[in-house]
């Protein structure tokens, strides 16, 4: 059994253009703006209500020329990744605190221009089917193929 685990997977729509940058090791880095909204009804009122959390997304290497390449604001993606707590100290002195989630597979939901559909989890043959839920996807991308031929 695992002694810990530091998971965190999210769906939600980008708030901004991906920022992609090189860092002087040559490693590429992108940040995204993640917003996950949720939806629920006021038990007073009965009136549906949503709120946004926003999410600093940090992508490295492949992942992050994936996104920089075919990610845009408004682009629907499915993250997996851990949280990383960072601080520094700001331009003023004082210490600054950051939360990060650092991706460790990506899945991009939104159609793209060309009327197809946008998806990698470091999987070229991965392919999104229109219309399904993610874990009907996830789950048909796992299942191993069957042979048709069985007689019986």
């Amino acid at each position: 059994m695992a002694k810990s685990l530091n998971r965190v997977t999210l769906i939600g729509n980008l708030g901004q253009d991906p920022e992609l940058r090189t860092i002087p090791s040559g490693m590429m880095v992108c940040t995204v703006s993640l917003a996950t909204t949720e939806s629920y009804k006021d038990k007073t009122t009965g009136e549906w209500k949503e709120t946004t959390d926003w999410h600093r997304v940090v992508l490295w290497d492949n992942l992050a020329k994936l996104a920089g390449d075919y990610l845009k604001k408004g682009s629907k993606v499915y993250i997996e990744g851990r949280i990383k707590y960072g601080t520094f100290e700001g331009k003023d002195g004082q210490t600054r605190y950051t939360t990060d989630i650092v991706a460790s597979s990506l899945i991009m939901m939104s159609k793209d221009s060309s009327g197809g559909s946008n998806s990698s989890n470091y999987d070229p043959n991965f392919s999104q089917s229109a219309g399904a839920s993610i874990v009907e996807q996830l789950a048909g991308h796992l299942t191993p193929d069957i042979d048709d031929d069985i007689p019986f």
